[in-house]
């Protein structure tokens, strides 16, 4: 019986049109007894045309068109004549090329295919995928992105500044004003709600926007400066279309969605939706259970990068490793460069560092990441000794003696806010920060 390659689960990589397929690449960790190798091609038939077992539907045309190949299978380290008898586990990178008619231009279909069922499937975990041009065409990305958000605010070059206002929720609209009007008059460019408060019976979405977009315009006669009003609107479905269009007609000039709590398709409908012609942040909260693990999940520069950019997210909140967060600085500049290099005709993304900044970590922000960033801060702002509007100044005097070259330590004799900063706040976590 002669076999058919190309109705077969493998493939050369050079034996498949780069153009059709996605290609999903893991990390697979068994035992050193389970054959991966020839355990490959029954995950790429599983999350493909077929099953565990033959099935009378699975014909040779269906396999042609829609099954899916493993183009490689890869040990490290890369044993050619035996495997170690001490050894328990052995570590792979598959490579699984998926044909793009199965899944469409969409995300929902994407995360199934790719990460499915093989997420319950043991030590394997999605670690990159490269789309084909036809896939990201079906994808407008966002609407602004980081040249339309300084376009708007009319920053052409420096770092952005945001302020989360704290405490994260159980405020009333008034307290909430007051503290959106002092981070303004302060220095930030954005001030955005906290992720744990969306449309609170204790505090409306129209009556923040509608309050805190009279403030910016009181701000913006003092200052000359525009601020931008990430207001939340995360909810339910179908309440969540409605309280974007409610915010809109509020006046708001941004929105804010915790994308994964909320879904990939339903965060793609607002930012893409024409009559919401404002930028789009989307917030992380939701990315740990993702991504946190060596061996499952799937990697931080998919969840925090790519796929929110292709929804269509002007900014994304993303956890920097000097801060409170746990991360690998090399991870946090991949999430930043997946939001930002370039990726057919997507626009980049700004990624906004965020998780326990005060100003001692500008230098370092900005070393690692360049200029086109968002620094996003909280209590940082909010816990100064002299209150949000000196936090927000020390922010902008950080900021600026870093892009001047000039050390903290140096600026902080000419810059008062920043010296009360950073007595405060040198290294807070104790990271080791060079300032």
């Amino acid at each position: 019986m002669n076999l058919d390659p190309f109705s077969l689960p493998i493939s050369l990589p050079d034996g498949i049109d780069y153009d059709d397929y996605l290609i999903a690449t893991y990390l697979a960790v068994f035992p050193k007894d389970v054959p991966v190798p020839k355990l490959a091609p029954a995950l790429a038939v599983e999350q493909s045309t077929g099953t565990w077992v033959p099935v009378p539907g699975e014909t040779s045309e269906v396999k042609r068109k829609h099954v899916a190949k493993v183009i490689g299978v890869y040990e490290v380290p890369d044993y050619e004549f035996e495997i170690p008898k001490d050894i328990q586990m052995r570590s792979f990178i598959i490579q699984i090329a998926y044909p793009e008619i199965n899944i469409g231009e969409q995300i929902p279909m994407l995360l199934t295919t790719v990460v499915g069922n093989i997420s319950m499937g043991g030590r394997i975990k999605l670690v990159d995928i490269r789309f084909p041009e036809k896939f990201v065409k079906g994808f407008k990305g966002p609407k602004f992105g980081i040249e339309g958000i300084r376009k708007l605010l009319n920053i052409p070059k420096r770092p952005l500044l945001n302020n989360m206002i704290k405490p994260c929720t159980g405020y009333t609209v008034e307290v909430g004003a007051e503290l959106f009007k002092l981070a303004a008059l302060g220095g930030c460019d954005i001030v955005k709600d906290d992720e744990l408060i969306a449309d609170a019976s204790f505090n409306r979405i129209e009556d923040r926007v509608k309050r805190y977009m009279q403030i910016e315009k009181e701000v913006y006669e003092i200052k000359g400066e525009h601020t931008l009003y990430t207001v939340n609107i995360t909810d339910s479905v179908p309440k969540i279309f409605e309280n974007a269009k409610r915010a809109i007609d509020a006046g708001a000039n941004a929105l804010m969605i915790n994308y994964l709590a909320v879904g990939f398709a339903v965060f793609q409908k607002i930012a893409e939706d024409p009559e919401i012609n404002v930028p789009v942040l989307a917030h992380m909260d939701v990315a740990g259970a993702l991504y946190m693990s060596e061996y499952h999940g799937i990697s931080s520069h998919l969840v925090l990068g790519k796929l929110p950019r292709l929804a269509g997210a002007d900014i994304v909140v993303i956890p920097a490793p000097y801060g409170k967060a746990t991360v690998l600085p090399d991870k946090f500049i991949n999430n930043a460069n997946n939001l930002r290099f370039p990726l057919y005709h997507i626009k980049p993304t700004f990624p906004m560092a965020s998780g326990g900044i005060t100003p001692s970590m500008v230098p370092n922000v900005i070393k690692d990441l360049g200029l086109d960033i968002v620094i996003g801060s909280g209590g940082g702002i909010h816990a100064h000794p002299e209150g949000p509007i000196a936090g927000g100044k020390a922010f902008r005097q950080a900021i600026e003696a870093t892009m001047k070259g000039i050390p903290l330590k140096e600026a902080a004799q000419e810059y008062h806010e920043l010296k009360v900063a950073l007595e405060k706040w040198e290294d807070p976590f104790g990271k080791g920060l060079g300032i």
